[in-house]
């Protein structure tokens, strides 16, 4: 019947590009927090009227939470028996399926709580423990239609201290001297995260900007997404940024908490000794060298092409390595060196 919405979306976007089948893609952008998404969903909302009329659909934050994906993480059972999970999952594929029907050919959905929380994040002491879970899911909702994965990502160092900000000006506790002690120490890192995204959605290009390269130019993280030239931004934004210490300290008082469970002093709060912030930035320079190195074949780090200093980057030409990059015409994950 034509117009109907099929039971099973065929799995794996590449399967019917492979074909020659047109298809809408799933594009996720899917944070991290603190790496100027905020800055990147305000600048979405500025240029949506015109990309939909390049066939662009935007799905930002206020649609994914309110609306979208709301029960697609739970495994409870609401009253009447509903599998909130299966409920979510099956209202995903509507309205991807009423897009497809209104002439979309890129679906692009941004939101940095698909991967999770800065709480739960604190709270596990880990980088984003569940990232292959809800990457699975949101990946199995879209019947695997997801294209591309966008991830930006920053040093361990400052993304901690950034996300404790965060959280403790919204009311949570100073994490304690222990917790901080663990998360420093903590062996799981962004590789391990990109590792956990790519097993769980296989079909889809993971592309990592690093926050330190994209930090207002919001239009790159459009370009990685999209592939083609994109509006530029001019309002050079850089919103949702962390309160210094002394905002934090305020804060705590008009909580009624101690402010003196943070030190008195000007600037941005660092909650970790200059040892364990050491230890966190070796891990952000090893997680760089295995994306430069090509990632294993699951991702592709996209660089910045126009350096001031020729000696730090790549050489021209060779901005970006990884899966699609390496393997040519072979089909697979693994990277092909030459």
């Amino acid at each position: 019947m034509t117009g109907a919405i099929p039971a099973e979306w065929p799995y794996g976007a590449a399967f019917w590009q492979r074909l020659g089948r047109s298809i809408m893609d799933v594009i996720l952008h899917m944070g991290a927090h603190r790496t100027a998404t905020t800055t990147f969903q305000h600048y979405m909302r500025d240029h949506v009227d015109g990309l939909s009329t390049q066939k662009l659909a935007y799905w930002g934050p206020e649609r994914a939470r309110g609306t979208v994906f709301p029960g697609l993480f739970r495994n409870s059972i609401a009253p009447k028996g509903r599998n909130l999970a299966k409920r979510a999952e099956g209202r995903i594929r509507l309205f991807a399926a009423q897009a497809k029907v209104q002439g979309v050919e890129q679906l692009l959905v941004s939101d940095e709580n698909l991967l999770g929380n800065c709480k739960q994040n604190i709270r596990a002491e880990r980088l984003y423990p569940a990232a292959g879970e809800r990457t699975a899911r949101i990946s199995a909702a879209f019947a695997g239609r997801v294209r591309r994965i966008v991830l930006s990502i920053r040093s361990q160092d400052l993304w901690w201290a950034s996300a404790c900000a965060l959280t403790v000006s919204r009311g949570h506790p100073v994490p304690s001297v222990r917790r901080l002690a663990n998360i420093a120490q903590s062996r799981r890192s962004w590789r391990d995260v990109i590792t956990d995204m790519a097993c769980a959605a296989p079909g889809a290009q993971i592309d990592v900007l690093t926050f330190e390269a994209v930090t207002g130019q919001p239009e790159r993280v459009l370009r990685t997404a999209l592939e083609r030239e994109v509006p530029t931004d001019t309002r050079h934004r850089w919103l949702n940024r962390s309160p210094d210490v002394q905002a934090l300290r305020t804060g705590l008082a008009d909580q009624g908490s101690d402010p003196d469970l943070l030190p008195d002093e000007l600037g941005r709060w660092q909650p970790f000794t200059p040892e364990q912030t050491a230890i966190m930035r070796e891990n952000y320079a090893d997680d760089l060298h295995w994306l430069l190195a090509g990632a294993d074949g699951l991702a592709r780090l996209t660089e910045d092409t126009c350096p001031n200093r020729a000696e730090r980057y790549l050489p021209s030409g060779t901005f970006k390595k990884g899966q699609r990059h390496d393997q040519g015409p072979i089909e697979g994950h693994v990277a092909q060196h030459r």
